[in-house]
């Protein structure tokens, strides 16, 4: 990890390909559309991407090194600052029994870290590590991962990477699954529940029987980890006399929790769940402890230790976090004067709810909005980067006609057990805004690799 690596520009290694491939990839990409997306979630009715993002394997080992350090800075501010999981719940003012299944006597230890996914925007050139999602309720692997997937057997059907430098990043499915078994300890043929909160939002889960059919070659290839996957909503579990957690009929040795634990519906299920763990009989990938350390106030804490760390992890946090403090009435005038070069955000959100971009506000509407804010609490304060476009090819529904147009995007490295693996890009579309979430349509994909 090299504190002053220089990043490729964002398309050499999409155009260091061989323009014959890369024509090629474009016009089998624009054929299969179809077959590449089916199944996958997406609001956008008008747009499909004819190819996926690429990148170099030297940027993208370097991006998780940096991610996977950061990772290990935010825990170190957190433990600065508390011993365990309720003391840092009170220090970021989340409010009692928010976050679901929470044991406040945990101490914030390294475990935590089992699973996280960083969102990086690009900007200038260089990464900016937006927030953290550190949590086993990452969401967007199964897309990434079947997408590329997909991709790479087309490419294969038709020898287009015969001979050419080019791979899917490694399955982040794969990794996940070691993660679990290692994380956990589990022995061969351990039954696993991955649970779900079906009435969360996200594209499909209004039909449970149809996303669960969907995720089922999950089931096969948790079977090469040695994991039986039991995959159900979270409120159909229940409890056994024995206080183990019972799903699908019999009782399971661990869970994969797959639900967010501030916005999971309350259920029988889900007290199920709790009373297992409180017994002592359900190890859980992972404590929801882990939430807590996705909180956005740990950003101002990574600015506010920077005196107490080492020169390389301050350039770090100097080139790669932008600037954080906690938005506070102390902090108004700052945020009025600077408002083009200012983000508000809640710091418990996420999928951009509640996010104020100064320069695309009236001045009126910004300085209401960082009132309404600091009233509130819980929010922070933080510097703006402009996300850089590069140029990618899309497919329009309707016509079928291939378009090439400059969009923002997105990486988003998941690291499983601190290994890196595969990531999730998120491309814009031609025409789009620049903020980057699933609601306001944004295309889903995993990334190919050039060595």
């Amino acid at each position: 990890m090299d504190p002053n690596y220089s990043w490729p520009p964002a398309a050499q290694a999409w155009t260091g390909l061989p323009e014959s491939d890369r024509t090629a990839m474009v016009a089998a990409g624009a054929a299969a559309w179809e077959r590449i997306f089916h199944g996958r979630a997406t609001y956008n009715k008008q747009w499909r991407l004819a190819r996926p993002p690429v990148l170099t394997a030297d940027a993208f080992r370097e991006l998780n090194e940096v991610c996977d350090r950061i990772a290990q800075l935010i825990l170190e501010a957190c433990r600065r600052r508390a011993r365990t999981a309720g003391e840092l719940r009170r220090l970021l003012d989340v409010p009692s029994g928010e976050t679901r299944l929470l044991d406040e006597d945990e101490p914030l230890h390294d475990g935590l870290l089992a699973a996280y996914r960083p969102d990086v925007l690009f900007s200038g050139g260089v990464p900016c590590i937006v927030e953290y999602n550190i949590d086993s309720s990452l969401g967007g692997g199964f897309d990434a991962d079947t997408v590329i997937h997909r991709y790479a057997d087309l490419y294969r059907e038709r020898g287009l990477l015969d001979g050419l430098p080019a791979r899917p990043a490694p399955s982040l499915l794969d990794q996940r699954f070691v993660a679990i078994r290692d994380t956990l300890g589990l022995p061969e043929g351990a039954r696993v529940a991955l649970l779900m909160d079906f009435d969360a939002e996200y594209p499909g889960l209004d039909d449970p029987e149809t996303f669960i059919r969907i995720l089922s070659p999950l089931v096969d290839q948790a079977r090469r980890f040695g994991i039986d996957l039991v995959i159900a909503p979270v409120s159909t579990a229940g409890l056994d006399e024995g206080k183990r957690l019972v799903v699908g009929g019999a009782p399971v040795d661990a869970l994969f929790r797959l639900f967010v634990p501030n916005r999971v519906t309350p259920s029988a299920g889900l007290d199920a769940v709790a009373g297992a763990l409180a017994a002592g009989t359900l190890p859980m990938f992972v404590s929801t402890a882990a939430w807590l350390l996705s909180n956005k106030l740990n950003y101002a804490w990574l600015w506010a230790d920077l005196p107490l760390l080492p020169g390389s992890d301050q350039a770090l946090i100097r080139r790669y976090v932008p600037h954080t403090v906690a938005l506070t009435a102390d902090q108004l005038d700052r945020a009025l004067a600077g408002q083009a070069d200012l983000v508000a955000k809640p710091a418990g959100g996420s999928a951009g709810h509640g996010v104020l971009i100064g320069r695309e506000m009236s001045a009126v509407a910004w300085e209401d909005g960082v009132r309404a804010a600091i009233d509130a609490g819980g929010n922070i304060l933080q510097r703006y980067h402009e996300a850089d476009r590069a140029p990618m090819d899309f497919v329009q529904i309707e016509t079928g006609e291939t378009v090439t147009a400059e969009v923002p995007y997105s990486l988003a490295p998941y690291l499983f057990g601190r290994t890196a693996s595969g990531a999730l890009a998120r491309v814009g579309y031609p025409g789009c805004e620049e903020v980057l979430n699933l609601a306001r349509g944004v295309l889903l994909t995993g990334v190919l690799l050039t060595t």
